[in-house]
């Protein structure tokens, strides 16, 4: 009996089962749904931002901020050359590594600590979008977005006491929003001098630890600790505006900045040769610093005198006391013609003393070349008086960019007196009538001065330094500075145009001790100037 209920189940089982896949077929064949409707394809626009963000759940930065720009073709570079970045990253990392391990390691009585794997993985980084700064100072702010969910293999071996353990990093991820400044910018290779690193929010660091093949990072309560002291440490060392500093050039020296006064004395010239007919000379000495496009300054004229006195003192600024050498010729005035030259020498500045006036006669030559057997005649002698002073380390700014720093002259210069800088750096939306050929003349106390000339161009870039040498604070002067075009042409229509200009008053210069500003231009519709000026006190 047992035995025939089991064979009429087992065939009750199969014929439902049968029928009913039967039924199911037929019914979803024929019997259809009337009131299913097609999906209606709507465009992103009219979705609202909720919908948006279900749909689209990493919507990147470029889509959501205008002011974030796309660099896919920066995530192409890094893709292709990710497995030599990881090499090279690895290698450095090592070197670096390497001798902090060998310093810490005996405080801790650890034998040894190796990198037994260490590789990035073949994953790069990406940037969802970067933000650049426009600012009036030379520097370039960059703010990119950063995501790195890698595979990295990072095994250490640690050996103390006889015993050996393996830490292994894997699965790391990393998003930050880094602001990379580079300032200031120089014109010296690679055309800024440092790099200051910052963080604009706390990043986000995830990764798992083992230890001897166990996860640690599955122990109740260390996960979240660990990722919480890594957040704080590395946002107490470089959260904005905090920031790490890697210095690339040396500003002073990349930006060719004044470093100190040197005071040149002219006392008198001897045994000067004749050089008119009735036999006489008139001779005055012109003198400037190498590497400085500043005008040579000059003395007066003494007429028919061969062994001439002047004692007259000059003040010019130096930048590189390694390089630069003061430059001394001795000329014979003419009324009419060419001036002829009676002789010459130079005094490199390296081999002054600073703070030490030094008095030395100089035999003219007739050029600097040591083979010329010219300069074995006799062609007279200069006496000079020289005194390099330089600026006082404790005064100059540490960092050359400071707005609040103030680089303070020599002792020695007259009281109150000091340094005015004008930087002229560019110009925007300056247009002529007839031609645009802008440059800038400056006249400040009766001395002119003027920058290069840009060939048609509305927005012309001079990046050109003067410096003048004051005896007291310019405060009730103002220095009058005008954009001018001239004609490349050959004619007499049309030749030169003012295409603006304007007075700024120096009271502000001297109080803020520098300011950077872009002046709207009297005389032009559009047109701006950006200048800066510098006052560099004595006290």
């Amino acid at each position: 009996m047992g035995f025939v209920s089991t064979i009429l189940g087992f065939c009750g089982f199969g014929v439902g089962v049968s029928c009913g896949l039967t039924i199911g077929y037929y019914l979803f064949i024929y019997f259809q749904p009337c009131d299913v409707k097609d999906p209606v394809i709507r465009p992103l626009v009219e979705r609202d931002s909720k919908s948006l963000q279900q749909l689209l759940s990493e919507i990147p930065l470029w889509v959501k901020c205008p002011d974030y720009d796309r660099v896919d073709w920066l995530n192409k570079f890094i893709k292709y050359m990710w497995p030599y970045l990881d090499k090279a990253i690895c290698r450095t990392a090592k070197d670096i590594a390497a001798p902090i391990i060998a310093e810490q390691i005996p405080k801790y009585k650890i034998d040894s600590v190796e990198f037994e794997t260490l590789t990035l993985g073949s994953l790069p980084p990406t940037f969802q979008g970067m933000k650049v700064y426009v600012t009036e100072e030379k520097e370039l702010i960059m703010e990119p977005s950063i995501k790195w969910a890698g595979n990295p293999n990072v095994t250490v071996a640690v050996k103390a006491f006889g015993l050996k353990a393996t830490v292994q990093v894997v699965d790391l991820q990393v998003f930050a929003a880094p602001r990379i400044t580079l300032k200031p910018l120089v014109p010296s290779f690679p055309c800024f001098a440092n790099i200051f690193v910052s963080l604009m929010e706390k990043p986000h660091v995830d990764f798992g630890l083992k230890l001897l093949g166990a996860d640690l990072m599955s122990i109740p309560g260390l996960y979240r600790f660990v990722q919480e002291t890594i957040k704080d440490q590395v946002a107490n060392m470089y959260l904005w505006p905090k920031s790490l500093e890697v210095q690339i050039l040396d500003p002073s020296k990349a930006m060719k900045k004044p470093v100190g006064v040197l005071h040149v004395k002219i006392l008198r010239a001897m045994n000067l040769k004749k050089k008119d007919l009735l036999g006489a000379s008139d001779p005055y000495v012109k003198l400037k610093l190498t590497e400085s496009k500043l005008p040579s300054k000059k003395t007066p004229v003494r007429h028919k005198n061969l062994n001439p006195e002047w004692n007259e003192e000059f003040n010019m600024v130096v930048k590189d006391p390694e390089s630069q050498a003061l430059e001394l010729s001795v000329y014979d005035w003419e009324k009419i013609g060419k001036h002829d030259k009676m002789g010459m020498n130079v005094i490199p500045l390296k081999d002054l003393t600073p703070d030490e006036t030094k008095t030395m006669t100089l035999s003219l030559l007739k050029n600097m070349d040591a083979n010329d057997s010219q300069n074995d005649k006799d062609r007279g002698q200069i006496m000079v008086e020289l005194t390099y002073k330089p600026f006082k380390e404790d005064e100059l700014p540490k960092d050359f960019e400071d707005n609040d720093a103030a680089h303070k002259v020599p002792e020695g210069t007259p009281p109150g007196g000091g340094v005015l800088m004008i930087i002229v750096h560019e110009a925007q939306d300056v247009e002529g009538k007839h031609h645009t050929n802008p440059y800038v003349k400056i006249l400040f106390k009766g001395e002119e001065r003027k920058t290069k000339q840009v060939k048609k161009n509305r927005d012309p870039r001079w990046e050109e330094e003067f410096t003048f040498v004051l005896e007291e604070p310019p405060v009730n002067d103002r220095v009058h500075m005008e954009v001018v075009s001239t004609s490349t042409r050959i004619g007499l229509l049309h030749p030169k145009e003012t295409l603006g200009y304007v007075d700024i008053n120096l009271s502000d210069v001297v109080s803020n001790k520098r300011i950077n500003e872009k002046y709207h231009l009297i005389d032009s519709k559009n047109g701006r100037l950006q200048v800066e000026l510098q006052w560099r006190t004595a006290s």
